[in-house]
């Protein structure tokens, strides 16, 4: 059949893609090697194609009509079609979205002398009349008269050139003309068959992954699951969580049959139900869930910051395993301090599925895994981060992303604006890294392309900051020790909190290596502390991990209240500050969470509990916390006090804290409020930079819809 003649049957609704059939992924290289040996007469490969009165699902939005007879699908070659559709048609084939184009290969342009086939350079195409836009040439929409009209504007040209124009012009024209060899399943093989026969063609190549394999086999059972998944996948991507549709066929192989490998096992129809059943719960719970908690306690925003994002499967494995009784806190740490490690040791770049087989049985038949397989990895490479990892690493290093992790639990903030690392919002404050010594004065003192290594030591991680992205784009190239010093002035916790060297003589630009080297050291040292401490429960350990809460400061995730119900001033107890703290905890349950510490001053001084404990019959941490959780358990919940949060009491300079640690909730928590009357209204507060504030009325459905109605 020739090309047009394929062309023309897409468009007359005679010629189809089933679902079960992968998205468009052909990269530009592949349309301009296509495009280039159809110009030279090399073999294009072939069509394979379904003639069936019962066709599965569609691509498009078109509905079979079976009083229509028998209708053709392409089972095999729509990547080469699909190619040929938009450079000669320059629109979207009506059996795909804008959306599943995942690379668009128009705008390829040919060179009318020398048929080089290019995409849109500025440099050597802008003005240049022999360059033109192949889609134009298809669609006639300029001729060889035209062009060697503008060509002749600008330059002489000779009678051969414009000969060989008009014979490539033909030449480029005439692929529409080409047959492309099909091969047709009859009518007769029914949907298994023409699955089975689709899989045989493409597991001998390498077109086609075994999950997407696996995909193609379920489609032939259930010919929702793609668009099902798909769905899922776009819902997903617009809160920065982007997957390809074979990572969750590796979910699904791990919750159903509880191995990383072996994707034949999702072939048979016996799957039918239980995948079904598993499906749903996926995407109705289990993965919503695990995606919370990578972002309120692993700091994980977005896939972009993942180095493998297969080390999620054995989470949502475990999280699905463990159903509606969900992880504890202890498991939720030891889950993200795994994650952590299997990102900055590598844990999947290689042997994938036989180490997914290995961590999913270790998730699926133990009660404790996660320790295990904290040792695999150990058992590999060392967990400690030396300082010699840093040297010459770039941004696209593991150790970039566990910086980034680090950097906004401890609510780090952007060095320009002030605005906390972890609490951003909108586009123009969406994170971005910038060189701290600016790489074009770095470059006139010898660190340019010139010297390889001097170069990597320019883009090294350690001299780089997190901004904002308007902080960014504003930011001049002012030498390292001018702007540092502006920085310090401007926000001066904001360079211990990104960990950069305050030592003044350090951002001299002659001291830049050795600037280097402290931070490398300043690093590790952080970065091992983060590691090792997130499941350390040890009381050494978390006095240490207070202390350091307590140096930042009041912020978006922690409020420091000097007592919980005595009143330093009027010297008696005041029982509108227990009010206040139940405000604060119902601001962060409303929103991402926070920690509350009670005997602790604005200034971070520790004044401890010994005045609210002499408000209390044999006051102590005990009776404390037992009247904490009672004012709790009135105002909201007995749920609420016993599963949102952990009251437990530091000892910082030999005097007791309360912290009270508090998780993102999964309702909206309102509370009562009494006026000057002692008359009482419900209201609804959230945590605005370090304070608590009411949401107005007229303001709090949409809030609300946002925050909980995902």
């Amino acid at each position: 059949m020739k090309i047009n003649q394929i062309l023309d049957k897409i468009d007359g609704y005679q010629l189809f893609v089933p679902a079960f059939q992968r998205e468009f992924v052909w990269k530009r290289d592949d349309a301009k090697k296509l495009i280039s040996s159809m110009l030279r007469d090399y073999p294009t490969g072939t069509m394979l194609t379904w003639e069936t009165n019962s066709p599965p699902e569609l691509k498009g939005e078109y509905t079979y009509d079976h009083n229509k007879g028998s209708v053709k699908l392409i089972l095999d070659g729509q990547q080469r079609i699909t190619t040929l559709y938009l450079l000669i048609k320059g629109e979207i084939p009506p059996y795909y979205t804008e959306h599943e184009i995942i690379n668009d290969v128009r705008g390829l342009y040919v060179n009318i002398k020398t048929l080089e086939l290019e995409y849109y350079k500025k440099t050597i195409m802008s003005g240049n009349p022999f360059w033109i836009d192949i889609t134009k040439i298809f669609k006639n929409e300029t001729n060889a008269l035209q062009i060697i009209k503008a060509i002749k504007e600008q330059q002489e040209i000779d009678d051969e050139t414009q000969f060989l124009i008009l014979d490539n012009i033909s030449k480029i024209q005439q692929i529409q003309n080409k047959e492309f060899l099909e091969q047709t399943i009859p009518v007769k093989a029914n949907i298994r068959e023409a699955i089975d026969i689709f899989y045989i063609v493409n597991a001998s190549g390498v077109n086609l992954t075994d999950a997407e394999l696996a995909l193609a086999q379920i489609s032939g059972y259930w010919p929702d699951a793609r668009e099902r998944i798909k769905e899922k996948l776009f819902e997903l991507e617009k809160e920065g969580w982007v997957f390809k549709l074979d990572f969750f066929m590796y979910v699904l192989l791990g919750c159903l049959h509880q191995v990383g490998s072996k994707m034949e096992k999702l072939h048979g129809q016996e799957n039918l139900v239980p995948l079904k059943e598993t499906w749903l719960e996926l995407e109705s719970s289990t993965l919503d869930y695990v995606f919370n908690i990578l972002r309120s306690q692993a700091y994980i925003d977005h896939t972009k910051e993942i180095n493998s994002v297969y080390a999620l499967v054995p989470i949502i494995v475990y999280a699905y395993r463990k159903g509606k009784t969900k992880m504890t806190d202890a498991e939720i740490k030891k889950v993200i301090k795994w994650f952590y490690y299997s990102q900055v040791r590598n844990r999947y770049v290689s042997q994938l599925p036989q180490k997914l087989d290995k961590d999913i049985s270790i998730v699926s038949n133990e009660s404790n895994p996660f320790d295990k397989l904290l040792n695999f990895i150990e058992a590999e490479r060392r967990l400690e981060i030396t300082p010699d990892e840093f040297i010459g690493v770039g941004v696209l290093h593991p150790l970039w992303a566990l910086m980034n992790w680090y950097l906004k639990s401890r609510d780090a903030k952007c060095l320009t604006t002030g605005v906390s690392l972890r609490k951003n919002m909108g586009k123009k404050y969406s994170l971005e890294w910038d060189h701290i010594f600016p790489f074009s004065i770095l470059k006139k003192n010898g660190y340019g392309w010139e010297n390889r290594h001097k170069y990597s030591l320019a883009q090294e991680i350690t001299n780089r900051a997190i901004l904002t992205k308007t902080a960014n784009r504003t930011k001049s190239n002012k030498e390292a020790k001018n702007y540092l010093a502006e920085v310090q002035v401007n926000f001066p916790k904001a360079l211990d909190l990104q960990s950069i060297p305050t030592d003044t003589r350090l951002w001299e630009l002659e001291n830049y290596e050795q600037f280097l080297q402290t931070r490398r050291k300043l690093l590790a040292g952080q970065l091992n502390t983060f590691l090792t401490s997130i499941s350390n429960t040890s009381e050494e350990a978390l006095s240490m991990s207070v202390e350091e809460l307590i140096k930042q400061g009041e912020n978006a995730s922690l409020e420091l209240k000097t007592t919980l119900r005595w009143d330093l001033k009027l010297n008696q107890i005041n029982k509108k500050l227990e009010d206040v703290v139940l405000k604060t905890i119902a601001a962060f349950s409303n929103g991402e969470g926070g920690t509350l510490i009670i005997g602790v001053n604005d200034d971070g001084e520790i004044e401890g509990l010994h005045h609210d404990y002499a408000t209390l019959t044999n006051g102590d941490k005990d009776k404390f916390e037992l009247h904490l959780r009672n004012l709790l358990n009135k105002e909201y919940s007995l749920d609420f006090a016993t599963n949102n949060l952990k009251i437990s009491f530091p000892e910082i300079e030999e005097k007791e804290i309360c912290m009270v640690e508090i998780k993102a909730g999964l309702k909206p928590l309102y509370t009562s409020v009494a006026d000057n009357n002692g008359n009482k209204t419900q209201k609804f507060y959230v945590r605005s930079g370090n304070s608590s504030q009411e949401v107005a009325l007229n303001e709090i459905t949409e809030f609300i819809t946002k925050r909980f109605d995902k």
